[in-house]
């Protein structure tokens, strides 16, 4: 991933990476536009769709290729700064989260179903990540303090989480309205942002609207069987 070091957050955890602006708002609008309406899958807090399916109750994906409005252009560029490489298959999962002001989600990891590699495309709003370092023992949470970092990401935006960062860390958005106290002191990919001067403008709050994110990440048992019924098995 040497093409992404421009890019890495100096003021997270190891292997977290940011770009701001990563598809253009024509862009955004077509893929926007493209993700199936009937296709929601309604939760507490949120709603989803995992793209091609989502995995099984041994944690395999079926096999099926993405749609081109998914790959062209988020995972050709992906491709281009090597962010997936090393994976076994590449990109072939894409969880779609639609986030209404006031919803988030409760800190979680990825987990050991995928390749150690997230790439996160957010679309609409802004909103605020916040990563939390995992600790084993509670009573040395208590004494040392666990570790905690606030990346916001913009429309547009690429965040990329990887190594330690994936394995060591949480994450988890916040339910509220507003997001603020947002600064370079405590945005850790502050120098980063596209656009600084929207936040400071605001008194460095950001009001959140709907924002769509589109979470890729490749996942590691795969079964074949779906693709040879329909007589698409490859080697």
């Amino acid at each position: 991933m040497g093409e992404m070091e421009q890019y890495r957050i100096p003021n997270a955890p190891a292997s977290m990476f940011y770009i701001h602006d990563f598809i253009t708002e024509e862009q955004e609008g077509t893929i926007r536009q493209s993700i199936p309406a009937n296709r929601w899958v309604s939760l507490s807090h949120r709603r989803l769709q995992a793209v091609p399916a989502r995995l099984t109750a041994t944690n395999t994906l079926l096999a099926s290729p993405l749609p081109t409005w998914l790959t062209v252009p988020v995972v050709t560029r992906f491709n281009d700064l090597g962010i997936f490489e090393g994976s076994p298959h590449g990109v072939n999962h894409c969880l779609i989260n639609e986030y209404l002001p006031a919803q988030g989600i409760m800190p979680h990891e990825d987990g050991g179903a995928y390749h150690p590699v997230v790439a996160t495309v957010s679309l609409g709003g802004s909103i605020v990540l916040d990563v939390t370092e995992k600790v084993q023992d509670a009573a040395a949470s208590n004494q040392d303090g666990a570790g905690s970092w606030r990346i916001l990401q913009e429309p547009r935006s690429l965040l990329v989480t990887t190594g330690a960062a994936y394995n060591d860390t949480l994450h988890g958005i916040a339910d509220v309205t507003e997001d603020h106290d947002l600064n370079g002191h405590t945005v850790a990919n502050w120098s980063l942002l596209g656009n600084k001067q929207f936040i400071e403008d605001h008194q460095g709050r950001n009001e959140r609207t709907v924002r769509i994110s589109l979470t890729y990440r490749d996942v590691k048992k795969v079964s074949r069987i779906s693709s040879k019924l329909f007589g698409k098995a490859k080697g």
